[in-house]
Order: C-alpha cells, then sequence, then structure tokens
C-alpha cells in the first residue's frame, strides 16, 4: 500500500442523513400493519376497518348524510360510497333521502347493523388494548394524544 493510505478493515460507511427505520411515516406503517393483522385475525365479523369505522360512526352519532358520514370517517367520497353499498347490500346500512333535502343520501344502521355493531364493539375495545400492549399506561395515553396531536 501507498504512502499516508491508511485502510482500515471492518470500518463502517459514514451514517446516511436519511435512516428509513427512524422516519416516523414508515415506523406509522409498521404499527399500522400490526394493527391490521390484529384486527382481521379478532374483530370476529367479516369486516374490513372502514366499514367498521362507518358502522362503530353511526352506533355513535346515529342517521347522517353519506358526505357527512365520510367526513367523520375520515374518508373520501367515493370510499364511503363503496363502503356503504357494501354495508347495504349485507342488510347492515339503509340509505334514503335526507327529509330536510332530498338531493342529499341519509345512512342509518338496520337494526341487523345496530346488533353488528353493539356485538362487535367489545372485540374492538380489545384490538385496540392489544395494538397498545407494548405501552404502560401512561405511555398509551401520552401515545394516543400525541397522535391525536397529529392529525
Amino acid at each position: 500500500m501507498g504512502r499516508g493510505v491508511s485502510l482500515k478493515r471492518n470500518a463502517r460507511p459514514p451514517r446516511p442523513a436519511y435512516v428509513l427505520d427512524e422516519q416516523i411515516g414508515f415506523i406509522l406503517r409498521q404499527v399500522s400493519q400490526r394493527h391490521t393483522v390484529i384486527f382481521a385475525r379478532d374483530i370476529g365479523a367479516d369486516l374490513t376497518p372502514t366499514q367498521w369505522a362507518a358502522l362503530a360512526k353511526l352506533a355513535e352519532a346515529g342517521p347522517c348524510s353519506q358526505n357527512q358520514l365520510g367526513r367523520l370517517t375520515a374518508m373520501d367520497v367515493a370510499t364511503i360510497k363503496g363502503v356503504i353499498d357494501r354495508l347495504t347490500a349485507r342488510g347492515l346500512t339503509e340509505t334514503s333521502a335526507d327529509p330536510e333535502d332530498g338531493r342529499r343520501l341519509r345512512v342509518s344502521l338496520t337494526r341487523a347493523g345496530q346488533q353488528l355493531a353493539d356485538k362487535v364493539a367489545p372485540n374492538a375495545l380489545e384490538i385496540s388494548k392489544e395494538t397498545l400492549a407494548p405501552l404502560d399506561a401512561s405511555e398509551r395515553e401520552l401515545f394516543v394524544a400525541l397522535l391525536s396531536k397529529l392529525r
């Protein structure tokens, strides 16, 4: 080797400025994937997360326009329409003209939809608990509060 040139064996390359494993989007996607696996395994009904969100919000808030339900569940117009179409085909929701504005579509739970929401809610609570299980009680509270600030 030439003079003044020092090659160290096993020298680590310089740390890159961008490390994927440290990026919030990557971490959130991994956590979301873990939650989705828990949800699919434990929901106890043939429901997607978006379908459950619509059922749960209707059980919580009562009948509302399809657009309002989309806003309440953070779904765009096309997504909420597809969700409601599938839930209605299963007999879990029904749609009707809004009595205050006939141009709007009003969505409500059917009796079967309300019964399913009531039956599945305890499972959904357990899914949230399992998703957050690696955290202690104070960490869970802080984590949810911090995530809520990022909405």
